[in-house]
């Protein structure tokens, strides 16, 4: 299997290329498929998981503990919770101030630094620490670009569906990497039988076994 670094930048680049789509552009103020979010917003939120990757290469993780993967969505104040908190505040905040200056420039900066990540990744092993300045703590790069490949995909969805065009295609290995994690958060929330009904089961499927 490819490794982590490969992984997320086979999805960065692909959900690069949805950002370049001229109907996001021109759907640019409308809202998104995701409450809260206009199309700017979301498309902001996606290149975040670009820009915030970037960012986290140069982090300064001093005293903070390194915590697993697992740990992590343990923590996390956005799943599951109301609009309006500070967490999911924060996050819509973010994607609007990131698309502010329009469509051109948020697809340049994004490039810019994909184009910078494609050439720091492939020297580094994984196990450096990355984050983000607000979190408590650490995690182990690998573990971080899960989470950013799975952000990656899920939100190259809502984009693309909030536009009317299809949603693009992942490499299998990314796409693979993003529904793991997505079925380990499904079985935390709803059990091992939830998940093996809804994929097998039609006839008695449970009605939701979202993992977020």
């Amino acid at each position: 299997m490819t490794n982590l670094r490969q992984q997320y930048l086979d999805a960065a680049g692909t959900a690069t290329g949805l950002l370049a789509a001229d109907e996001v552009a021109a759907a640019w103020t409308a809202d998104s498929a995701l409450e809260g979010f206009t199309v700017a917003g979301l498309a902001g939120h996606l290149a975040a998981q670009i820009w915030g990757a970037a960012a986290a290469l140069e982090g300064d993780y001093t005293g903070k503990d390194t915590i697993t993967l697992m740990e992590h969505f343990g923590r996390a104040k956005w799943i599951k919770t109301d609009l309006d908190n500070e967490a999911n505040t924060k996050v819509r905040d973010g994607g609007r101030r990131l698309a502010e200056p329009g469509p051109e420039a948020l697809l340049e900066g994004t490039r810019e630094r994909l184009a910078r990540f494609e050439t720091a990744l492939p020297a580094l092993t994984g196990q450096e620490q990355a984050g983000t300045d607000y979190w408590a703590y650490a995690m182990s790069l690998d573990e971080y670009l899960i989470t950013r490949i799975m952000e990656l995909v899920v939100h190259t969805d809502d984009l693309a569906h909030s536009v009317g065009i299809a949603t693009p295609s992942f490499d299998s290995e990314p796409f693979d990497t993003a529904i793991r994690m997505l079925a380990r958060l499904s079985v935390k929330r709803h059990g091992q039988a939830a998940l093996v009904r809804a994929l097998a089961r039609a006839e008695r499927a449970p009605a939701d076994i979202t993992g977020l």
